[in-house]
């Protein structure tokens, strides 16, 4: 296994993880199993998982599936490790009906650690005692939900000083932005969520609209260092940048940023710089902007063929000069800016096999970054590991042999995964949607 003084590298675990069989008759050791290398499931295997891989690990369903959430960063505390966790997310739904649709405030708390194996020869008092335990160390949900006519293709939120707000990309073709703050309000407060699904719920509106773009989209960014700016894309190829203006409204500019010949997939901020922003689109180019100049001259870097067809997601790291890139080619690239010129990625990975749906460098460790695909795996990758010959992950498993040594971490167990985020509070804690829930969960990698 591939090794690093404080990280422990674990490939193929997750969940689940292994794959046993149910037929007695073909019962042997668990092996590891990964899509697209080596054999498929047979019938009767079913994939189990591997709860020594996790240090913290949790479901949630909230009905309809959502393409996309955000985490909302709280007043908790920074860099807090201590179990249980409260976490706090913003979700869009995409329900069978547009009048079905939903944008959600969640508060998930009571979120324990996994629990250690029970030990050997435990008598009748301690397994009393065990069960009063996992009673008290169930996960809570609460949910605050506001109708929204239309399917939510994008969720993100920022704080404009004081007041949490989140800007949602509606399949109806229009970019709004709701006030959370009562949202937040209730969930920490049973009596008045209550309160609030009876007779509040049905009366929020949102404080902002544009319906300009001329259809839908998918690509949105506020701005971590000019509060209230934010960019939007569409599937029309059309990038508008909105500026805050007195009175809690924005100025959005009707001449698009244009470069891109096909859909904008994804937008990213400078975290260092006020002016300048990335785009990537299904016309597989990545493209650097810079605000000063006109919409139809701010275009600054391009590198036309980033990956093997839609440049799907990306994301800018805020601690070095990189950009990280999924496509729907499987790959993960990483492009130095300093070099981004060349055209060419400074480091390619290739362990998805197919379209990557999620990228996000870890906001604390530089070289850490975590990415979803349709391929139903979560994986998690460091820079800085590098192989330890002494290790011998060619003679434990073969099928680990060929494994990118970067590869830390490899969850599966979801369906259909669409995003995910770190949690910028709370260290190594990753969360994803996926049609089958959110996941909330922390590796013994990361």
């Amino acid at each position: 296994m591939a090794a690093r003084k404080g990280r422990r590298r674990t490939c193929g675990t997750g969940e689940p993880m292994e794959a046993e069989s149910s037929d007695a008759r073909t019962e042997g050791p668990a092996q590891v199993y990964l899509p697209g290398r080596g054999p498929p499931l047979r019938e009767g295997e079913e994939l189990v998982m591997d709860e020594e891989a996790y240090v913290l690990y949790h479901r949630a369903q909230t009905g309809a599936p959502c393409l996309s959430f955000d985490i909302v960063r709280d007043h908790l505390g920074d860099s807090r490790t201590e179990l249980p966790l409260t976490l706090y997310l913003c979700a869009g739904t995409q329900a069978e009906s547009a009048q079905s649709n939903r944008l959600m405030m969640l508060r998930m708390h009571n979120l324990h650690g996994t629990k250690p194996p029970p030990s050997e020869g435990s008598d009748e008092e301690e397994e009393e005692e065990e069960e009063e335990e996992e009673e008290e160390r169930k996960p809570q949900l609460e949910l605050a939900m506001v109708p929204h006519y239309g399917g939510i293709n994008r969720v993100r939120v920022s704080w404009l000083g004081d007041e949490p707000v989140a800007a949602l990309w509606s399949e109806k073709g229009q970019v709004e932005v709701f006030a959370l703050r009562r949202l937040l309000q209730v969930v920490d407060d049973p009596q008045a969520l209550a309160t609030f699904l009876r007779d509040e719920q049905a009366r929020v509106k949102p404080i902002f609209a544009f319906a300009g773009h001329m259809g839908e989209g998918f690509a949105l960014d506020w701005s971590p260092r000019v509060s209230g700016r934010l960019l939007t894309g569409d599937c029309q190829k059309n990038i508008h940048l909105w500026t805050p203006v007195d009175g809690g409204s924005w100025h959005v500019d009707q001449r698009p940023f244009v470069g891109h010949t096909r859909s904008v997939e994804d937008l990213q901020w400078s975290p260092t710089e006020d002016t300048v922003f990335a785009s990537c689109s299904a016309d597989a180019s990545i493209r650097i902007w810079d605000i000063r100049a006109a919409p139809g001259k701010a275009c600054m870097l391009t590198t036309a063929t980033a990956h093997d067809g839609d440049v799907n997601v990306i994301s800018w790291s805020r601690r070095e000069p990189f950009l990280l890139s999924g496509g729907d080619d499987g790959a993960l690239k990483i492009w130095d800016l300093r070099q981004f010129k060349s055209g060419s990625p400074v480091a390619t990975f290739k362990q998805h096999v197919a379209p990557v749906t999620s990228v996000e460098w870890h906001p604390q460790d530089s070289g850490v970054f975590a990415a979803s695909g349709a391929d139903n795996q979560i994986t998690q990758w460091d820079l800085a590991v590098e192989r330890d010959p002494e290790a011998g992950d060619a003679e434990t498993d073969p099928a680990l042999a060929d494994l990118p040594q970067q590869l830390l971490f490899v969850h599966q167990g979801e369906t259909d995964l669409k995003e995910l985020h770190w949690h910028p509070q709370c260290p190594g804690v990753l969360v994803s949607t996926a049609l089958s829930g959110f996941t909330v969960f922390r590796t013994i990698s990361v």
